[in-house]
């Protein structure tokens, strides 16, 4: 169980799985957890209650009948719904995982799994995703970040950043100047280690370099063989 995992109550989960017995399994632990946890068991249904209910957070299953979590996250996303979503699934290919952040995954879990890892992994993505009472500004040219208040704005305009992106180009924009390599971007950003597997990074920096523009996207500059830079 996870009786070591403190969250507000106010944190709201969904829960995906076409699983019945593992669906209240997983919802019962993140109750214990002090989440309030909901429940769907299919592809269409989470469609519905993420758009009606707007969760926290979305742990969704890959492998479901009809419409499967890789093209839930992919329909969420194009919908220009940011909800952090964790995958969970058997599948443990680098391919698989590639699918899985390119299509708007935040993290992936495989199975079998612990419960306990699967709250720490919903903690530590509303910790990096729910903004601070407080708000400050990073303004490097253009480019301003209000971390407090989550947005980002390349000159006048507004750019519309999932939790995963914004975290990215907040840790790239304190550290202006200075190489940061891709096991430091995944340590901050994901906070834990792909073991070796940083394709991640690059997947989403060419999100960033894309909703920034051609004018934006030449901020972050890389670095062959170390890393990313925002100058």
């Amino acid at each position: 169980m996870l009786a070591d995992v403190t969250t507000e109550p106010s944190h709201r989960v969904l829960v995906v799985d076409d699983e019945e017995s593992l669906t209240d399994m997983i919802a019962s632990a993140l109750r214990f957890g002090g989440y309030e946890v909901s429940t769907e068991n299919n592809g269409y249904d989470a469609l519905r209650s993420i758009k009606r209910s707007s969760p926290d957070v979305v742990v969704l299953d890959v492998n479901m009948p009809e419409l499967d979590g890789f093209e839930v996250c992919k329909r969420i996303r194009r919908d220009g719904i940011n909800t952090p979503v964790i995958f969970l699934t058997a599948r443990h290919a680098i391919d698989d995982k590639r699918t899985g952040f390119r299509q708007g995954g935040d993290d992936y879990l495989t199975k079998p799994f612990s419960l306990e890892e699967l709250g720490l992994r919903v903690e530590a993505l509303l910790r990096r995703t729910q903004p601070e009472s407080d708000s400050s500004r990073v303004s490097v040219g253009e480019l301003t970040i209000d971390e407090g208040a989550h947005q980002v704005w390349f000159g006048e305009q507004e750019i519309d950043l999932s939790p995963t992106e914004f975290r990215l180009i907040h840790f790239l924009a304190i550290n202006r100047g200075r190489v940061m390599s891709k096991a430091q971007i995944v340590a901050y950003v994901w906070e834990y280690d792909y073991d070796g597997e940083y394709g991640i990074v690059e997947t989403y920096v060419s999100y960033l370099r894309r909703k920034l523009g051609p004018a934006g996207a030449k901020l972050i500059e890389t670095v062959r063989g170390v890393g990313y830079v925002i100058r």
